[in-house]
């Protein structure tokens, strides 16, 4: 599970067996998460985030959401090679 950014404290993560769902990132912080889709920046899933920071999240996502695509097509282009 590589970590792409920090933030806040929090952790911008996804799994390497994701690869064959749409390109998405795991945000984490202790026991709290949020997975959110990159294509048009939905909640897929959210457990024990306040809804302040769920604000946050996504707009965090939303500002670095090239780079994300990015990290993501690289790490699963690189796997598949």
């Amino acid at each position: 599970m590589p970590t792409i950014h920090r933030w806040r404290g929090w952790r911008v993560q996804f799994y390497s067996s994701d690869r064959d769902e749409p390109a998405h990132v795991h945000v984490r912080k202790g026991d709290d998460q949020v997975k959110i889709w990159l294509h048009d920046l939905t909640i897929a899933r959210a457990y024990g985030v306040s809804t302040r920071d769920l604000g946050a999240i996504i707009r965090m996502v939303q500002e670095n959401r090239d780079d994300f695509q990015e990290a993501w097509d690289g790490y699963f282009e690189h796997r598949d090679q």
